[in-house]
C-alpha cells in the first residue's frame, strides 16, 4: 500500500511547463493513486452513509491552455458529478496535499446550507477540530485554522456571495509521513472525513 502514497515528485508535477505534459504527468503519476484512495473512500462512505457514493477524478477537460495548479478526486452522492453536490476531496496543489468537505459555488443549495450552519455554529465548534483548515475558494492555496477563522463572517460570505464557497478539512506538507504511506494516507483521510460526517448530514438536512 505504501506505493500509493505520494512522493516529492507528484508535487513537483505542478511545475511541469504546458499543458499537455503536465496532464500526461497528472494521468500517469497521481491518478492511479486517486483512483485506489477514491474506491476506498468511496465504499467506506457508502457503508456509513447507507446510500451509494460515486467516485469522480478530476479530468480538467475544459483546460485548452493553461494547466492545472492542483487536481483532486471527489466521493459524492451523484453519479453525474460531484460540484452541484456537497463532496469530498482529497488533492495537491504544489505544496500541500488537502482532504475537504468541499460546498463550492456550483451547490445550488449553498444558501440554504449557509444558513443552516450559521444557526448551528455550536455545532460546528464542537465538531471540527481547532487545527483544521478552512478555505473560502477553492481554486487558490490560502486557508485559515478553523480556530482563527470568524466563523459567523465566513458563512454570512458563503450564503451572501455568488462565488463564494466553503470547504473544511486538512492540509499536510509534501514531506509529511502520512502524505507518503499509502496506509497512512488512506487512514488519515478516513478518518478525516468521519469528523467531517456530521456537517455533510447536516448539511443535507438543509437541502431536503
Amino acid at each position: 500500500m505504501k506505493q500509493f502514497g505520494f512522493s516529492q515528485a507528484d508535487f513537483d508535477t505542478f511545475s511541469i511547463d504546458g499543458l499537455e505534459p503536465r496532464m500526461e504527468a497528472i494521468r500517469s503519476n497521481i491518478q492511479p493513486k486517486f483512483q485506489v484512495i477514491g474506491e476506498e473512500l468511496r465504499q467506506d462512505l457508502e457503508a456509513q452513509l447507507g446510500n451509494e457514493m460515486y467516485l469522480h477524478i478530476a479530468q480538467h477537460a475544459r483546460r485548452t491552455t493553461n494547466p492545472p495548479a492542483d487536481t483532486w478526486l471527489a466521493v459524492a452522492a451523484n453519479k453525474r458529478g460531484y460540484k452541484k453536490h456537497p463532496h469530498f476531496q482529497v488533492g495537491l496543489f504544489d505544496d500541500h496535499l488537502f482532504i475537504w468537505l468541499a460546498f463550492i459555488y456550483e451547490l445550488p443549495g449553498k444558501q440554504s446550507i449557509a444558513k443552516h450552519f450559521l444557526e448551528h455554529q455550536q455545532s460546528l465548534k464542537e465538531t471540527i477540530p481547532a487545527h483544521y483548515m478552512v478555505s473560502l475558494d477553492h481554486t487558490k492555496k490560502k486557508a485559515e485554522r478553523f480556530d482563527e477563522l470568524d466563523l459567523s463572517s465566513s458563512l454570512e460570505r458563503f450564503r451572501d456571495v455568488k462565488k463564494a464557497e466553503w470547504l473544511v478539512g486538512q492540509h499536510f506538507s509534501p514531506d509529511s509521513a502520512v502524505v507518503k504511506d499509502g496506509a497512512l494516507l488512506i487512514k488519515e483521510v478516513k478518518q478525516t472525513v468521519n469528523k467531517l460526517l456530521p456537517l455533510y448530514k447536516l448539511a443535507h438536512q438543509s437541502l431536503k
